[in-house]
């Protein structure tokens, strides 16, 4: 399935099917092409259950993988416990590893250089703070647990995942390339890469094809955790703050299967 794409610029017609994995030259998933990285470490990442294919260094000892998930040479090197991955499409899916100590407040600050998608970071904490859930978001201008901040690279914007109970404590977002967007097409990179930092997987992990085209990659068994969270649909999941691409221009507030994961997680 191919998202309708608005041009706005040459840069954006480039990176047209995957805004959370943008390259100037944008290669499908059935490219295994992977520059500068060893084949240990794909082996590694893929036992691990994330896709090895278009896997990129950022040049600090780490590797971004499925277009915006960035995973640690620790990582890797870690025993994680064994999860063993469930097959299906595009059901709302999370990792092992979530935020702990319920109810919880997360502080999030917003690097200067970024002052331009204030309303954006506004208005994905607001989406997150109106469902009720037993953790809320609030700004802060320092020693946020999430920092967003600015980068560059091969991506629009990336994030990890929890560890020792806390969210992934930064994202990372490209300000030159996501130039020229709308607010809420920001405001939706934020609260995907937000989604990542507590825990959540691409809802489309299994058959990335739903949104970013090319050919469905099949992933296999995993030992990190891709678990299904009960009470998402067992089809395609329409419209999902969590999928792995996203057209120019478009906007994703939370469909009702991301309100029940939400939910059923926090």
């Amino acid at each position: 399935m191919r998202k309708t794409i608005f041009t706005l610029t040459a840069v954006a017609a480039a990176c047209m099917l995957t805004l959370f994995a943008c390259r100037k030259n944008v290669k499908s998933d059935s490219d295994t092409s992977n520059s500068a990285v060893s084949e240990d470490v794909l082996a590694k990442i893929y036992q691990l259950g994330f896709s090895n294919k278009n896997v990129t260094a950022d040049g600090n000892g780490n590797y971004i993988v499925e277009g915006d998930i960035l995973i640690s040479q620790e990582e890797l090197d870690a025993k994680p416990e064994m999860q063993f991955l469930r097959v299906g499409d595009e059901e709302q899916y999370r990792t092992n590893n979530l935020v702990t100590g319920l109810p919880r407040n997360i502080t999030v600050s917003l690097a200067s250089a970024l002052g331009t998608w204030s309303t954006a970071l506004n208005t994905a904490i607001s989406r997150y703070n109106a469902l009720g859930l037993r953790i809320t978001f609030t700004r802060v201008t320092s020693g946020a647990n999430i920092q967003i901040v600015n980068g560059s690279g091969s991506f629009l914007a990336s994030a990890g995942f929890p560890s020792g109970g806390n969210p992934y404590n930064r994202v990372i977002l490209n300000n030159s390339a996501v130039s020229g967007q709308p607010q809420n097409t920001v405001a939706t990179i934020l609260a995907h890469e937000i989604g990542h930092c507590i825990g959540f997987r691409h809802t489309d992990y299994m058959n990335r094809s739903y949104s970013c085209g090319g050919s469905p990659v099949n992933e296999g068994a995993s030992t990190v955790g891709a678990v299904h969270i009960p009470g998402t649909p067992t089809g395609p999941s329409a419209g999902s703050w969590m999928l792995s691409c996203i057209g120019s221009g478009q906007n994703r507030p939370f469909t009702s299967s991301d309100i029940t994961a939400l939910n059923y997680l926090y």
